[in-house]
């Protein structure tokens, strides 16, 4: 075939499997990431249905989804919100990282990865996410709950976060000295800092520019200037992707709800593509030799997670049965543990099948967590309770309070 018929041919076929997918996980209650990326799998290098003509497309498009994820989650927040969840939530958001992040880079030590490929994997079991709890929070009910504040602000202050860990590990990854490394993650950590306070002042004149009645031009512009505005935080060494959070952020009012309703669909098309070449990227042989180290980091970051929902849940005075609730559903992992994987793999290239198998395990694992582990614990809480304990006997051999025959005298205690 001709060489734009395959790509038509190639692209069409892997729409069609994406919507199947997502129609199949929506039946059922589940997120489509672990499909999407199994989908890569199959369609990659070593895979079922190898692609030949459509592979640079998609890479652009891989670009494109994180840029519109960073995008829409910026809209999902104003910049005072953002500056109130990190006043009041700083202390969970500290203890969040504490116990996330360091399991993956001790896992990335231990494998000889060394520094940068510590920090980046530190990285991947340390940010939960907010789709995927999102998404939980919603079809289990519990948005009204004492805990969903709570929930919702650990994952403000790491989205929060990512705005400077991004920069950060882009210095890295790029190899440079600790003078120019220094230099770049100051700009970055400076822009950021411009960024939110222009945001706060005078996010509204933002808002008001950009505003357009006719929802084709709010697209064109808003789409137009995300893109222009990650395209130069590339270049400072910030991190495309937060430039498009950034933009998301100083975006206000009736501007974001109606930017945020129409990118909605572009970012749900572009974010598939995504985690499909993800998985394209990834060589199906490599991941067996390491789903052992993925399991066993995914069983310790599933407990140091629910460690940081329950104190962050006693933080704000809330019950041990909503402090299990908020512990589990902090399980999941998902989009950024892949876009942060994604950044080293050209630096580190054994992160990217790890990272796929930790992801598959946690997305899976996540929604099962949320809904289950607080009646598991008080389970287990109960028959401990229940389980009878042998009484002590006395000194003496007779047992407190026991009859004694008539005309017996009961020895002494002690005696």
């Amino acid at each position: 075939m001709h060489g734009t018929t395959t790509l038509l041919v190639e692209l069409g076929g892997i729409i069609l499997t994406l919507g199947l997918i997502g129609r199949f996980a929506g039946r059922f209650g589940l997120s489509p990431i672990p499909l999407y990326l199994l989908a890569g799998l199959a369609f990659g290098t070593g895979g079922l249905l190898p692609l030949s003509a459509s592979g640079d497309f998609i890479a652009v498009g891989a670009e494109i989804g994180v840029i519109l994820l960073l995008l829409l989650l910026g809209l999902e927040y104003s910049a005072s919100e953002l500056v109130t969840n990190l006043r009041t939530q700083y202390p969970s958001g500290l203890v969040d990282l504490l116990l996330n992040a360091p399991p993956g880079a001790a896992a990335a030590l231990l494998l000889g990865w060394g520094p940068v490929g510590a920090v980046a994997l530190a990285g991947v079991t340390w940010i939960s996410s907010s789709g995927v709890i999102a998404k939980i929070l919603t079809d289990l009910g519990r948005l009204g709950n004492r805990e969903a504040p709570v929930i919702l602000g650990v994952l403000v202050i790491e989205d929060l976060s990512m705005a400077v860990y991004l920069p950060l590990l882009t210095v890295l990854l790029a190899g440079l000295g600790l003078a120019g490394g220094s230099i770049a993650l100051l700009i970055a950590v400076g822009t950021v800092s411009l960024v939110l306070l222009l945001a706060v002042r005078h996010g509204r004149h933002l808002s008001r520019a950009v505003s357009s009645d006719d929802p084709e031009m709010l697209l064109l512009v808003v789409l137009g200037l995300t893109l222009l505005i990650a395209g130069a935080a590339q270049e400072l060494q910030v991190s495309a992707a937060v430039g498009a959070f950034l933009v998301g952020i100083a975006l206000s009012g009736e501007v974001a709800e109606g930017a945020r309703r129409l990118l909605t669909p572009l970012r749900d098309l572009f974010a598939a593509v995504f985690f499909v070449f993800f998985g394209l990227s990834t060589d199906p042989t490599a991941i067996p030799p390491v789903l052992l180290p993925a399991v066993l980091l995914a069983v310790a970051t599933i407990l140091t997670k629910i460690a940081t929902g329950w104190y962050a849940a006693r933080r704000a005075g809330i019950g041990s049965r909503g402090r299990l609730r908020a512990g589990g559903t902090l399980v999941a992992r998902g989009e950024f543990s892949i876009v942060i994987a994604g950044l080293a793999a050209s630096t580190e290239p054994r992160i990217v099948p790890l990272a796929t198998a930790y992801v598959l395990i946690l997305v899976i694992v996540g929604p099962l967590a949320a809904r289950w582990t607080e009646p598991a614990v008080l389970t287990v809480r109960s028959s401990l309770r229940r389980s009878p304990r042998p009484r002590p006997r006395p000194p003496g051999g007779a047992e407190r309070g026991a009859s004694v025959p008539d005309g017996v005298v009961a020895p002494a205690a002690g005696g």
